[in-house]
């Protein structure tokens, strides 16, 4: 595992920070497009995106043929670092998850069909994994898929589907052999959320945002060339997916941005003259320590990718360590802010070094549950990773 950058890395990282610093930071400063905060920054962002896919960088490590750049794993690492570091967009919605996946597993059709427009953001996908009795238990799913000539016939309930209300598409795990053993039934199928029979509901979460849905399937007809892999073999393409979903370096790097974040607030009321307990200042030390494990943490699936191999085990310490550490900032946050915590708006101190400990708080709860319970990343790690018995 390497700590420091080659030379070509090192001359990539900088022609990655200049075209940030021409494109993204200067471009926030004389975008003047729209007069209203929301309508400006998605206009930033869609053209930013538009840029970066022009270059391949949206999916660098992708064949040029497909819309890639042809890039080395570790100069994605690279390219990934440098956007995140800088706050800007990285990727459309689902695209570094069900893109790998179809290139990885699809026939040359679906490649060419899906991946270009996935690519310049003319489709929306969003994951039907997720089911009411099938979350951490993921392969107990029972939506059912009956081949019926050509197509299949789709039947059941997905549930926490995130953006389904704006999805075009959906990459669904559904069961196609109710009688085989449950890892060993299952098909993945690329679903268009316009088929007739399909129904979206929204789902409020406890911040009073729209992100997840219900869906419902009946009667919902699926060809069988929109079958990712063989049949009743979608488990192994779907853990691919979570593969992809668990591993990346913008979990560190955010958790890092926040503590910094912390320090400034607690410096900032220092020099306000309301002095920061020492028992904070060790908390806020702990937090600082532990984002520093969590960048090595990716360091080690970076690694894993770098020699060819997909992280299992290693993605799952990734995932697990990083989405309870968003949970122990957000809770070192409350903390510091005292009863302003309590109040939904930035906590105590109006300028910059203020913080939204409530609206955080609230935002990290569903961290550990997403893209896997914690319960389920341990079970990997004990069974994957340490050799242990399945309990």
């Amino acid at each position: 595992m390497r700590f420091q950058d080659t030379p070509e890395l090192a001359e990539w990282r900088g022609t990655v920070r200049k075209f940030v610093d021409d494109n993204w930071r200067l471009a926030g400063v004389r975008d003047e497009d729209e007069g209203m905060e929301g309508p400006r920054d998605e206009n930033r962002a869609k053209k930013w995106l538009d840029k970066l896919g022009a270059n391949g960088w949206l999916a660098p490590a992708w064949p040029r043929k497909y819309g890639g750049a042809d890039m080395s794993v570790l100069e994605q690492f690279v390219l990934s670092q440098e956007l995140h570091e800088a706050g800007a967009p990285t990727s459309r919605q689902m695209l570094n998850l069900v893109g790998p996946t179809i290139m990885l597993h699809g026939t040359e059709e679906q490649k060419a069909e899906h991946l270009p427009p996935m690519l310049r953001g003319e489709v929306a996908w969003c994951q039907g994994f997720s089911e009411p009795g099938s979350g951490s238990d993921l392969a107990s799913l029972q939506t059912r898929a009956v081949r019926d000539g050509d197509e299949y016939v789709v039947n059941g309930q997905k549930i926490w589907t995130s953006g389904a209300h704006r999805a075009n598409w959906m990459f669904v795990l559904t069961r196609t052999d109710p009688n085989a053993p449950k890892h060993r039934g299952i098909s993945y199928l690329l679903l268009d959320m316009k088929a007739p029979g399909v129904t979206v509901r929204p789902l409020i979460n406890m911040a009073n945002g729209h992100v997840f849905n219900e869906v419902f399937f009946e009667d919902v007809r699926v060809p069988v060339r929109n079958r990712i892999g063989e049949e009743n073999r979608g488990w192994y393409v779907g853990t691919t997916t979570l593969d992809f979903e668990r591993s990346n370096i913008a979990r560190a790097i955010t958790a890092r941005k926040n503590v910094e974040r912390l320090v400034s607030y607690a410096q900032a009321r220092t020099a306000a003259g309301s002095a920061v307990r020492q028992t904070f200042r060790n908390e806020i030390a702990d937090r600082a320590i532990e984002t520093s494990i969590c960048q090595l943490l990716s360091f080690v699936v970076i690694s894993i990718q770098a020699k060819g191999g997909v992280p299992n085990m290693e993605a799952s310490m990734c995932k697990m360590y990083g989405s309870e550490l968003s949970q122990r900032i957000a809770g070192t946050k409350m903390h510091l802010a005292g009863m302003y915590g309590q109040e939904r708006k930035a906590s105590g101190l109006q300028d910059a070094h203020s913080i939204n400990a409530a609206q955080e708080y609230m935002q990290t709860v569903p961290a550990t549950i997403a893209a896997g319970t914690s319960e389920i990343q341990r079970n990997i790690i004990a069974t994957r990773g340490l050799g242990l018995p399945r309990g």
